[in-house]
């Protein structure tokens, strides 16, 4: 069912159901519809007199979205959809000049930004600046409802190189992931989600979209903390959790002496989960089944992992429902059972790919097939291995190393919390393997570690240096900020901690 088609379903059937919560604000159904097409009108109404400018072209509007987690997200991103129109999705942590970037990359038809309680609607064109407030009187008017092949969403991905690039989804891709995950999740009305990433990246939007097309109550928080959030999931009675991996790590300790029992159902995505992991999850929310998935914003879901499916430092699951997977070598032949080869994925999630010239970088096809240019192989029973990234990898010494591979491992020790694995240049080996950690407890044992790597991985896929971090420096999205630590590496920041 069409995004907005389900909003205007539940505002029928249930109107004063709770639909989005953030920071002690709750909407119900009823109110998220009437502001979103109050909101919507007021988008028509500043776009009107305007020109298309955008990098869409005359046949759709393009509305750049900047409010994050904003208690007007939800009926803003409801309204920057309506009918024939595109949101694009910028996080307003990013730096104003990466924003400047992006905006330049899309030239968007309006921008909507957030002020304290309101938001402000912006049409570059003209000049024009309109304000928005909630408490604004006004008849319900109904969202419009666009086609399967119409540009939906525009979000933003870094990939290999750090510089953001734009790719766009259509309304059919969209409304078949959501059904997608409503099966594979088993949401449905009673399904109460806490997801307190940022609402402009991919898995938190997501969590937001299926949540409420299901008719659920979504709670976003504006910033994640873990105490604060562990107090959201006692009080809320919440059922459903989405994060990362570092956010759950980060709550399992919160809840070490307070096991949460409301929660049944612990969907994980952005990286992979460690046995640790699982454990601590279990103690913590003793009731939950964790699913781990694998995915990539280009691509849609690809595969998906239950308990049973990730016993290997690699493993990210098998195919998700309705997904085929091959891996391919640099001719697009097949490879066989256990041979390391590119990932192309076949399904009817895939993007349309990038906006404007950056497509081909990264994201590519082979027929019918699918890749953003992952490393790894698939084993006799089906189960996908993941092991970098094309570019990614590490030539030390002669030998091709991928160093997500070794970061699996690293995180797979107990006494390891988080890990960074890159290569660094190097006179005599081209590059030289280095990891920076953050230890678990703030306690290291470098002899321990040496033994869990001996177990693992070939010697020659050992950092040679290590440095420890005790506070790793994270992106918004709650991924390890790799760019950072490389700088601090170069500058020789004592923040980290060289281990001989």
């Amino acid at each position: 069912m069409p995004f907005a088609a389900a909003i205007h379903r539940h505002a029928d059937e249930h109107p004063h159901a709770p639909a989005f919560q953030i920071e002690g604000r709750v909407f119900s159904f009823g109110e998220l519809a009437r502001i979103a097409g109050r909101l919507a009108a007021l988008v028509e109404d500043l776009a009107g007199n305007n020109e298309r400018r955008s990098v869409l072209g005359d046949g759709t509007r393009l509305i750049a979205l900047e409010a994050g987690n904003h208690p007007l997200f939800a009926a803003s991103f409801l309204a920057a959809t309506s009918g024939g129109n595109c949101v694009a999705l910028i996080d307003p942590h990013l730096p104003e000049a990466t924003r400047q970037t992006m905006r330049g990359c899309l030239s968007p038809d309006i921008i909507i930004s957030a002020n304290s309680d309101g938001l402000v609607l912006h049409a570059p064109a003209s000049g024009e600046t309109r304000s928005f407030d909630e408490s604004d009187e006004g008849e319900r008017v109904r969202l419009a409802i666009g086609n399967d092949r119409e540009p939906f969403l525009v979000v933003f991905t870094s990939g290999t190189t750090g510089t953001p690039k734009a790719i766009i989804r259509d309304r059919g891709s969209w409304r078949r992931s959501l059904a997608a995950g409503e099966r594979c999740f088993g949401i449905d009305r009673n399904t109460r989600t806490f997801a307190p990433g940022p609402l402009a990246h991919g898995l938190t939007l997501y969590a937001l979209a299926e949540t409420l097309v299901a008719g659920a109550e979504f709670i976003g928080a504006a910033h994640f903390e873990a105490t604060g959030a562990i107090s959201i999931i006692e009080t809320k009675e919440v059922q459903r959790l989405v994060l990362v991996p570092t956010m759950l790590r980060r709550l399992c300790t919160a809840a070490a002496s307070r096991p949460q029992t409301s929660v049944t159902q612990i969907t994980v995505a952005g990286a992979k989960l460690t046995a640790s992991d699982r454990a601590s999850a279990a103690r913590a929310f003793p009731k939950a089944d964790v699913i781990e998935y694998y995915g990539a914003s280009e691509l849609g879901f690809v595969s998906v992992a239950t308990n049973t499916d990730t016993a290997s430092a690699t493993a990210v699951g098998r195919a998700f429902p309705g997904v085929t997977l091959s891996v391919r070598d640099d001719n697009g032949r097949e490879m066989p059972t256990g041979e390391t080869g590119t990932i192309f994925v076949g399904s009817t999630l895939i993007s349309d790919g990038y906006v404007g010239s950056a497509d081909g970088a990264g994201f590519r096809r082979l027929g019918s097939l699918a890749t953003v240019g992952d490393l790894g192989f698939l084993d006799q029973d089906g189960t996908l291995h993941l092991l970098g990234r094309a570019g990614g990898m590490v030539l030390s010494g002669g030998n091709n190393i991928y160093p997500q591979e070794v970061e699996a491992v690293l995180v797979a020790d107990a006494g390891v919390h988080a890990a960074l694995v890159l290569g660094l240049d190097h006179p005599d080996l081209g590059s030289e393997l280095v990891a920076v950690i953050e230890p678990e407890n703030n306690e290291f044992d470098r002899k321990a570690l040496d033994r869990h790597l001996a177990a693992h991985l070939p010697r020659y896929k050992h950092p040679r240096r290590i440095w420890l971090c005790l506070a790793m420096p994270m992106t918004q999205s709650g991924k390890v900020a790799a760019g950072t630590l490389r700088q601090w590496i170069a500058d020789g920041n004592d923040v980290l901690e060289l281990i001989d």
